[in-house]
Order: C-alpha cells, then structure tokens, then sequence
C-alpha cells in the first residue's frame, strides 16, 4: 500500500468517525427532546380528570407515553452503538501489513 493511499484511506476512516460523532450528537438531543415530551406527559396524567372524555384522554396519552418510551429506549441503544462506532473508526491505525482493518 502507498503512502498517498494510506493517507487517503486514514482520511476516510477519520471522516467517518467525524460524521458518526455529529450523528451522536443528532441521536442525543433527539433522545433529549424525547425525554422533555415523556416529562409532559406524565405531568398531563397527575391532571384530574372529571369526565369520561378527559378520562379517555388520559389513558391515550399513557399509551403514547409507552409508546414514546420504547422509542427513547432504542434511541439510546442507537447512541451507544454509534458512540461506539466514532471512537472505534477514529481509533484505527494501519495494521503492520499496511492495512487498516476496518471497515470497508
């Protein structure tokens, strides 16, 4: 392998880490906003309410909180997996046959 296309291929390797590091940052803050709208509503199911219709609403806004939940859930899975992947693309050094091991 060349100087020049080990160079080049250091530098794809350093890009893809650089872009995975902003992806986490994306992945944060959204799992950030997340936690703010679960935080809502929970703070809407301690309301009284008196009617069946107020009632109703409630118990559909308990549901989306599951559902939002879950979905908070994969969104930190996704952070780590992502974090993970910036520090281990950033981290590569050629190997002693001039190869960079991954990925491809």
């Amino acid at each position: 392998m060349t100087g020049d296309s080990m160079t080049a291929e250091l530098a794809a390797l350093l890009s893809r880490g650089y872009g995975a590091q902003n992806l986490a940052a994306r992945v944060a803050l959204c799992s950030d906003q997340v936690a703010r709208v679960l935080a809502s509503f929970r703070e809407i199911q301690l309301l009284e309410w008196q009617s069946p219709a107020g009632r109703a609403y409630r118990n559909t806004v308990a549901l989306q909180e599951v559902a939002l939940g879950r979905v908070r859930m994969q969104l930190e899975d996704a952070l780590t997996v992502v974090t993970r992947y910036s520090h281990e693309a950033t981290a590569v050094a050629p190997s002693q046959t001039g190869q960079f091991p991954w990925p491809r």
